[in-house]
């Protein structure tokens, strides 16, 4: 049997060598420029070096339109593979231990062998993710009309039940939340109860958040509208953080950029829920209409930057209980996953840091001062500051690829998976 293919920190310093030099040079120019501001460049690097973001398994393989799925060669064809992709990203661009897992998709035979693959990795599992909008083989009861806000309470305990798995297959696995959105609503006028399926739902939550381990949190993710197009059940960010409070200290709002109304201000959604103590974490993501689910910062960066900017605020403010999970949710069909992967996780990484540059003092006297122009431009410093050198410096510290797609695609990664993973039936990865 032939060894697996793997990147190797050897092969990465090989890559890392002929462009040391420009980003040394890079690193001391941005070093003076930043130093004008009284800014540490090595403050920042090391924030860099200690963000986290999570991979969602999902988006290991291609995704599906709304008409068609293009599978690529090499895609993972199940939970281990995924982890195995999720090792690659992560030694490329060094921010990445931690993966988001869907289940039945990533339903494992042996709980304690993957968590001993992961652990094999330097991967942890963070977030487990249910499916009550999809019916699988051998269900007794169908989702085609609502899950945990069916009429039918038979439905309902079903989809009760599978939570419940869901939460403990991820004890077995070490992971500390589970993030639940359903696709219940209508599609016609009259077609459901308004009042009578929130109460549904909500009394469904209250029996999956008893069941919670301790130190787990609840994650609800709320979306405008798909499958349900004339009324979804938790469709904003309101209906789900009355939701939340009435859960418990445990439940939380989960916030998905592609799952809003056109225009909508997202970075005021965010500061609104951390306000509340009701954040719980993001699906990082770009949308042109509807859920898109394009790589973040790939439409709106300028927005990405904006939410950061208020989460900084919030984790420099010292916010009581502010703690909200990273994640990435998107359903690739034009572009090999893993660079999508790598390109959102690096975007993600450099909004966050770039709202460490804002001259928060500065800000807070020009928003006194009710001078929009000046405030602005406050932001627009930090946003259009070159930080590549910044986060090219901390990928290459912590031994990972000063340019991780193009280490990527001179290791070859993608061609030998595509020798090592032949397709066979339906790939496990991916949206369809």
């Amino acid at each position: 049997m032939s060894t697996p293919f793997r990147l190797s920190d050897g092969f990465i310093a090989g890559q890392n060598a002929r462009l040391t030099p420009d980003l040394r040079q890079d690193f001391e120019h941005a070093r003076i420029v930043l130093a004008r501001r009284g800014l540490d460049i090595e403050a920042l690097v090391r924030r860099a070096q200690a963000f986290r973001i999570a991979v969602p398994s999902w988006g290991l393989g291609t995704g599906g339109t709304r008409f068609a799925r293009f599978p690529m060669p090499g895609e993972p064809r199940d939970v281990f593979e995924k982890l195995d992709d999720c090792y690659a990203i992560n030694g490329l661009v060094r921010v990445t231990p931690l993966v988001s897992l869907h289940i039945p998709w990533d339903k494992p035979h042996d709980a304690k062998a993957l968590r001993a693959h992961a652990d094999e990795r330097g991967l942890a599992v963070d977030s487990m993710n249910s499916n009550t909008f999809e019916d699988q083989a051998g269900q007794q009861r169908s989702y085609k009309h609502g899950s945990l806000a069916h009429p039918d309470p038979a439905v309902r305990r079903q989809a009760v039940e599978h939570n419940l798995e869901c939460v403990e297959i991820g004890r077995a696995l070490g992971a500390s939340s589970l993030t639940v959105w359903i696709g219940d609503g209508g599609n016609f006028p009259g077609q459901m109860h308004f009042r009578d399926a929130l109460e549904a739902y909500l009394d469904s939550m209250r029996a999956i958040y008893a069941a919670l381990p301790e130190g787990w949190r609840l994650l609800l993710e709320h979306k405008l509208a798909e499958p349900a197009f004339y009324s979804t059940v938790i469709n904003d960010w309101g209906t789900s953080y009355w939701a939340a409070e009435r859960l418990g200290p445990k439940a939380f709002c989960l916030v998905d950029l592609g799952h809003h109304a056109p225009n909508v201000n997202i970075e005021m959604i965010v500061a609104r829920l951390i306000q509340f103590g009701k954040l719980g974490g993001f699906h990082f993501n770009d949308s042109k209409y509807g859920d898109d689910d394009l790589d973040a910062g790939a439409i709106k960066p300028f927005q990405l930057f904006l939410i950061f900017n208020e989460l900084v605020d919030a984790e420099i403010s010292g916010v009581p209980g502010f703690n909200p999970s990273y994640m990435l949710d998107q359903s690739h069909n034009v572009t090999d996953p893993i660079e999508s992967v790598m390109v959102s996780a690096m975007e993600v990484q450099r909004a966050y840091l770039q709202a460490h540059l804002v001259d928060r003092g500065a800000l807070r006297e020009y928003q006194r001062a009710c001078d929009p122009l000046m405030a602005l431009r406050m932001l627009k410093q930090a946003y259009l500051t070159d930080v590549e050198p910044l986060l090219a410096m901390a990928r290459e510290r912590a031994g990972g690829a000063i340019d991780p797609i193009a280490a990527y695609r001179a290791s070859g990664y993608r061609e030998a998976m595509a020798a090592e993973r032949p397709a066979a039936g339906r790939r496990a990865a991916g949206i369809v």
